[in-house]
């Protein structure tokens, strides 16, 4: 995983403002939008009281920041980048060589997991790629 020169300043802004450490950060163009991944423990530190500081970031950016909790445990980190939609499991198959994770949630609840034009699903497809070697992601 490599990170070019805007990533690496947007992450130096968002640490400096925010106090939590960024292990990755995704700038993604067509949703006009930022994704950071912070480190474990760390989501009340980047959003901070009442969401000023994630706020304040957004404010001195002007794009949409979404910020996902990292994990060791591959079905964790799947649940943490769907966030606030709730998940009833997470299950990692092995077929034809390629790591697949289906996630299984209510039905009244898998549009929100989609999200507009597919952003959400994008977004967490991106992320256990790039983090736990994740080919895909299947909605049951």
């Amino acid at each position: 995983m490599t990170l070019d020169t805007d990533c690496m300043r947007y992450i130096a802004l968002f640490e400096s403002s925010t106090g939590a450490v960024v292990r990755d950060c995704v700038v993604d163009s067509e949703n006009d939008r930022l994704i950071f991944v912070i480190k474990q423990g760390e989501m009340g530190l980047a959003i901070g009281k009442g969401g000023e500081n994630i706020n304040r970031v957004r404010d001195m950016i002007d794009k949409k920041i979404e910020v996902v909790e990292y994990s060791d445990d591959v079905c964790e980190f799947i649940c943490n980048s769907f966030q606030p939609v709730p998940i009833k499991s997470v299950k990692i198959v092995e077929k034809k060589k390629k790591q697949l994770a289906y996630v299984e949630v209510l039905k009244k609840d898998k549009g929100l997991l989609i999200g507009k034009n597919g952003r959400n699903i994008q977004k967490a497809k991106l992320l256990a790629s790039r983090h736990h070697n994740i080919d895909d992601i299947l909605v049951i």
